[in-house]
Parts: structure tokens; C-alpha cells; sequence
């Protein structure tokens, strides 16, 4: 998947958290968090509950601000939103993933069950892992995704024999 790519389709999974965003009046910035001492979006670039009511004040009912992303450089991404506009860093770009990562794992529809035609990914190969046993009897796995960063999954004892049968197929 090209640059342009990435960025039309970073741009079509934020564009769903911009609506949920605009339809509430009080804007809670979930990543107002500090990473490794950083903050993770400086508190002068962008006051979110503020530009969430000036949003509500300024445009009218039927009408969303719109998200436009560009990348100005290798290492930050730049969105903007309704005019408003933020510049991220790799660390910061990280923390977003996972903060959209760990409410859409809470959200309704699922995910897909299976995969969708035509879903472009960035795939990573021999990725470094990890794998901790559960006091249950269940393997942690954790893969480190080059775009997603550190990813955790937890199988049962049948899921692990299932996989290690389906990787191990001829």
C-alpha cells in the first residue's frame, strides 16, 4: 500500500470518530495523556472541547467539519479538522492508534469475522513477539506491527494446537 493510500484510508477510519465527536457538546481529549514525559498533542495547539463548541456555534445543524490529513514530513502526520489543525509525532501517533484501537474494540458492529474483499493492510514480516502463560492455561501472544505497534492476543490451549496445525500444514 503506497503513501496515498495509508493516508485515504487513516483518513476514512478517523472520519467516523470526527462524527461521534461533533454529536456530543462536551469533548473529553482522550489523548490529553502524557507519553515518556511528552505531551501527547501540546494543550496550545488544540483545545478540543473549545473547537468542539465553536463547531456546534459555527455550522449549521446538518453540516460536519471535515478531516484532512497530510504528511508533512516522514515522521509526523498533519490533521486537520474543521479548520483546526494538529501536528503528530511517532510517539503521539502511537498513542492515538491505540487509544482508537481500544475504544473500537469496545464498539458496535465487530469487526468483520472475516476478512473484507478488497481490505488493504500493511502486513510486517517475522515480527518480534512475545508470549507469557496465562494462569489459566492460555498463551499470550504479542506481535510488534510495524504501523499498529504492540499487539496482544490471548488463546485458549486448543486455539494454540489448532494454529500451530494450520501453520504447520504442507
Amino acid at each position: 500500500m503506497n503513501l496515498q493510500e495509508q493516508i485515504g484510508a487513516l483518513e476514512t477510519g478517523v472520519d467516523q470518530l470526527i462524527q461521534a465527536a461533533t454529536a456530543i457538546h462536551h469533548v473529553e481529549p482522550a489523548i490529553d495523556q502524557h507519553v515518556n514525559g511528552a505531551s501527547a498533542v501540546d494543550a496550545e495547539a488544540v483545545d478540543v472541547e473549545a473547537e468542539a463548541e465553536a463547531q456546534t456555534e459555527a455550522a449549521p445543524a446538518d453540516e460536519k467539519p471535515t478531516l484532512h490529513i497530510e504528511r508533512p514530513s516522514q515522521n509526523e502526520i498533519t490533521m486537520t479538522i474543521g479548520g483546526k489543525s494538529v501536528t503528530l509525532h511517532p510517539m503521539q501517533i502511537g498513542q492515538l492508534i491505540e487509544e482508537l484501537s481500544n475504544a473500537r474494540a469496545s464498539m458496535e458492529p465487530e469487526v468483520p469475522p472475516n476478512l473484507p474483499a478488497g481490505w488493504r493492510f500493511v502486513s510486517t514480516k517475522n515480527p518480534v513477539m512475545a508470549v507469557q502463560k496465562q494462569s489459566n492455561g492460555d498463551r499470550l501472544l504479542v506481535l510488534r506491527h510495524t504501523g499498529h505497534g504492540w499487539v496482544p492476543f490471548q488463546f485458549s490451549p486448543e486455539t494454540v494446537i489448532q494454529m500451530y496445525l494450520m501453520l504447520t500444514q504442507k
